[in-house]
């Protein structure tokens, strides 16, 4: 299977330094406490008033498509539930693999952002990948639970930032 391929051979790059640096990222995706916090952020100064609202609209959304219906829908086992040999550096995860919760709502925060201001966009999306990197690496996704992530996530980003803009107006949306 090519998917677990691809997780052995990152099992190989592993090193203290980069087992400390990737469960310290996967952390800032934990139920995403990160993105959350970078939303309310955004509502309490009235310039990002709109990104703030639009970047927990994606996680809602994002949330509850990946969360509630597909994972349960799809019901696919992780890879440390089916390969208990390697050894996890973070807590077993409870919910199924597909897709990647962490990788689809930081993706889709970031595709809002990047409609919006393209500089918080960039480093939304620089976070994203490497939270959905550190996915892979500490052996809880299988590639392509985080590539559906990655895509669902920047389809939610778009249809938000789409649907916000025609709800108030094009203008709305040009000065953020």
């Amino acid at each position: 299977m090519v998917e677990w391929e691809i997780l052995t051979a990152l099992w190989e790059w592993h090193s203290p330094a980069r087992d400390f640096f990737f469960t310290h990222i996967t952390m800032l995706g934990d139920g995403g406490v990160l993105w959350i916090a970078l939303g309310l952020l955004l509502l309490l100064r009235k310039k990002y008033r709109k990104q703030g609202v639009l970047l927990l609209l994606c996680l809602l959304i994002s949330f509850l498509i990946g969360n509630v219906f597909l994972k349960n829908l799809v019901r696919r086992s992780r890879p440390c539930w089916m390969y208990p040999n390697v050894p996890l550096l973070v807590a077993n995860p409870r919910d199924f693999s597909f897709p990647s919760a962490h990788t689809m709502v930081g993706f889709a925060g970031a595709t809002a952002l990047w409609h919006t201001d393209r500089r918080f966009g960039v480093a939304a999306y620089v976070v994203a990948a490497l939270i959905a990197f550190s996915r892979l690496y500490l052996t809880v996704h299988w590639p392509t639970d985080v590539l559906a992530g990655m895509a669902l996530g920047i389809a939610v980003g778009h249809f938000v930032f789409y649907i916000a803009r025609k709800r108030e107006g094009e203008a709305a949306y040009e000065d953020v």
